[in-house]
């Protein structure tokens, strides 16, 4: 794994983030302010559209590999440790699609079979120059 710091481990396939799943995240998390859910407010906004949440983006990095493709075969379990960095670049309007590029960063070994993992994990949205967010994500690994 040392020897994969700094390399691109893994690039998701793009994802279409629709109006439906946006609404669904809303009324999970109730958070239904119109600039993610009123359509026809929204094109008066200052995006001209509804945008996607970003606690959205971020949950959907298990779905889009989120540094996965780094994790070791033949281990016991992994499972999320947190974040260390995470930063909303730019808005994502609903109907675009994105998908994510991870890096790895670091593989410590913290003794007794673990080891945290820490990937940068980028969403890009489709024709887009800027991400949308950039996170440093940790997962822990056991061995």
């Amino acid at each position: 794994m040392k020897k994969n710091i700094g390399q691109e481990t893994g690039l998701s396939d793009w994802f279409e983030i629709t109006q439906e799943r946006v609404d669904a995240f809303a009324e999970a998390i109730e958070d239904r302010q119109w600039i993610h859910c009123d359509v026809e407010k929204a094109k008066a906004g200052p995006f001209g559209g509804t945008i996607v949440h970003g606690p959205l983006l971020i949950s959907l990095l298990g779905h889009l590999g989120g540094g996965v493709d780094s994790i070791p075969k033949g281990i016991k379990f992994f499972m999320h440790y947190g974040f260390d960095k995470v930063r909303f670049i730019n808005p994502v309007p609903v109907g675009a699609r994105i998908r994510n590029r991870s890096v790895l960063l670091d593989f410590i070994d913290k003794g007794q079979g673990r080891y945290l993992l820490k990937v940068q994990n980028t969403i890009e949205v489709e024709d887009f120059d800027k991400p949308a967010c950039v996170t440093e994500s940790l997962a822990l690994i056991v061995t």
